[in-house]
């Protein structure tokens, strides 16, 4: 019996599912610079983040429950559509450095610092390595999301999605 896998099944998105969704650049615009991932897999009414980019490079269109679609040669990498995603399902990732980093969503306290070392998580919230906090942006605009941006190795750059949440019962 196969194991079934994705969102509906697990939490996260499958391989096949990331694979077939319109807005997930591709690894030469990635490398580039920063640029958003929309890890976006399910059909729901939902568009904040085509509303949050000021440069017109997230469409949702109609109808509402259209996976975004991301015209990666628009997007700056500014990360407006992060914490406007209320699935926690954009990130910015960019490749055109030594080493990789990831821009993300994190709705818990204590926030990391810049400059501290962190664990960072996959999709699934395993541990896959070490990361430095190159920022921490809380922005009022966000509410109360703060968006965190992490350096890795860039072998990480399509694994790292968030970092292990601080202070928990693990940590003591």
């Amino acid at each position: 019996m196969t194991q079934k896998t994705g969102v509906a099944y697990q939490g996260f998105p499958s391989k096949e599912e990331l694979a077939s969704i319109p807005g997930v650049p591709d690894k030469d615009r990635i490398k580039k610079g920063p640029v958003a991932c929309i890890e976006c897999v399910q059909e729901i009414p939902c568009n904040p983040c085509e509303e949050a980019c000021p440069f017109g490079a997230i469409e949702v269109g109609k109808p509402i429950t259209n996976l975004p679609k991301l015209y990666q040669d628009k997007c700056t990498g500014c990360g407006n559509c992060i914490a406007a995603c209320p699935g926690l399902a954009i990130f910015v990732v960019n490749g055109a450095k030594e080493k990789a980093e990831i821009s993300f969503p994190y709705e818990y306290y204590p926030l990391p610092e810049k400059g501290q070392t962190v664990e960072c998580v996959d999709r699934s919230g395993k541990v896959v390595t070490s990361g430095k906090v190159l920022r921490v942006i809380k922005s009022p605009k966000y509410d109360q999301t703060a968006v965190v941006t992490v350096e890795v190795d860039t072998e990480f750059l399509d694994i790292v999605r968030s970092i292990k949440r601080l202070g928990g019962a693990d940590d003591e």
